[in-house]
C-alpha cells in the first residue's frame, strides 16, 4: 500500500514541489484547496510541474475546522503537511486579523483535526525564519530566541509553539521546519526575488524601463524550494518528531541578488533599479542567517542549489513567461 499524504497549501510554491517529490516516491497525494472564484486557475503551479492530474484536491479552509475534520476523515493520511498560510509579510500589516486567523489559529484547527481523526499520522508545520526578526544571535538555530517583527511572524510563532504543545501534550508526531527564505520560478510575484526576476525579464524584452524596490540592503539566506521540501519529507521519516532550521548558511543582500539577475541578461542594474520608500516595511528585518547543522547531521540534508543558479533559473523562466504573455496579448 502506498502512503497517503495530505497537503494544505498544495497550490503554493512549496505545495507544488512537495507534491512532485511525494509522487516520485510513490505517495497518494491529497490537497486542501480553498474555494475561490478563480477555479481552474489556482492549480497553475501544479500544472507547471506536470503533476496537477496526479493529485486529488478537496475543498476546505484552515479557518473551518469542520471541513478539515471531514477531509482528514475521508483521506486517512499517513502524513500531513501544513503549508497553507497568509504568507506575504507586507500584507500582514494590512490584514493582521486574517493573518492571525489563518496563519496562527489555522494551525490549531489542522492539529485538532489530526488529533481527532488521525492521531497516528505524522504532522509537519511550516515555521518561518521571520520568527527570529530582530535577531538575537549572529546565526539563528533552533535554540535562538525569537523576536518577531510583523503580524505574519507573530502568527507563525503561535503556529510553531502550538505544534510543540500538541506534540508534548498529546504525543503526536508533529515536527516544525524553521525554513529560511526559499525561492523558485513558482514563487508568487509579490515576493522580492520573483519581483526582481519578472522585472528583469520585462526590462530585457523592452516592456519596462525600471524596477522599483524598497530596502535593497536587507540580507537574507536564500535557497531553492525544491531542496527545502526534501527537508520537510525527511523530518517525517524520523522516529522522533523534532524542530529543525533549514537554511543554506549564506546571507546575501537584496542588492547583490538583483545584480546577479541583471548580470545574467547583460544589463546594468544601476540604470534600472529605483528605490521607492513605499516598499519599506513598518518594522524591518535587516538580516537573517540560518545554522542548519542539526538538519544536516540528523536528517542528512544539504542544499543542492546555490543562489546564482537559483536566480538564473528564475530569470530564464520569467523570460519564457513574459514572451508568451506578450505574444498572446499581441494576438488578442
Amino acid at each position: 500500500m502506498s502512503k497517503r499524504a495530505l497537503i494544505t497549501g498544495i497550490t503554493g510554491q512549496d505545495g507544488a514541489y512537495l507534491s512532485q517529490l511525494l509522487l516520485e516516491k510513490g505517495y497518494e497525494v491529497h490537497g486542501v484547496i480553498r474555494r475561490s472564484s478563480h477555479r481552474g486557475v489556482e492549480d497553475h503551479r501544479l500544472r507547471w510541474l506536470g503533476v496537477a492530474h496526479k493529485v486529488k484536491l478537496h475543498d476546505g479552509d484552515l479557518g473551518d475546522l469542520s471541513s478539515l475534520l471531514r477531509i482528514v476523515q475521508d483521506t486517512r493520511p499517513d502524513e500531513i503537511y501544513n503549508l497553507a498560510a497568509q504568507s506575504f509579510v507586507a500584507s500582514s500589516w494590512r490584514q493582521p486579523v486574517l493573518t492571525a486567523n489563518i496563519t496562527a489559529v489555522g494551525v490549531t484547527n489542522m492539529l485538532e483535526a489530526m488529533r481527532i481523526e488521525a492521531p497516528q499520522a505524522r504532522f509537519y508545520q511550516a515555521s518561518s525564519s521571520e520568527m527570529y526578526g530582530l535577531i538575537q544571535e549572529p546565526m539563528q538555530r533552533e535554540t535562538t530566541p525569537f523576536y518577531p517583527r510583523s503580524p505574519y511572524a507573530v502568527a507563525k510563532l503561535y503556529g510553531h509553539w502550538i505544534t510543540v504543545n500538541y506534540r508534548e501534550s498529546f504525543g503526536l508526531h508533529a515536527s516544525s521546519g524553521i525554513l529560511f527564505n526559499h525561492e523558485s520560478p513558482l514563487r508568487g510575484i509579490e515576493f522580492v526575488t520573483r519581483k526582481v526576476s519578472d522585472g528583469v525579464a520585462r526590462i530585457k524584452l523592452g516592456l519596462a524601463q525600471e524596477l522599483r524596490l524598497g530596502n535593497i540592503d536587507a540580507k537574507r539566506d536564500w535557497g531553492h524550494a525544491r531542496d527545502y521540501v526534501r527537508a520537510m519529507w525527511l523530518m517525517l521519516q524520523q522516529e522522533t518528531p523534532d524542530d529543525y532550521v533549514v537554511a543554506t548558511g549564506v546571507t546575501t543582500t537584496v542588492r547583490d541578488m538583483c545584480r546577479i539577475a541583471f548580470d545574467h541578461v547583460g544589463l546594468d542594474m544601476d540604470k534600472h533599479v529605483v528605490i521607492d520608500p513605499a516598499f519599506y516595511r513598518p518594522a524591518e528585518v535587516d538580516i537573517l542567517l540560518g545554522d542548519s547543522s542539526k538538519a544536516r547531521a540528523k536528517l542528512g540534508w544539504a542544499p543542492a542549489t546555490e543562489l546564482t543558479a537559483l536566480i538564473k533559473e528564475m530569470v530564464d523562466a520569467d523570460l519564457v513567461r513574459v514572451k508568451a504573455e506578450n505574444a498572446a496579448a499581441a494576438k488578442a
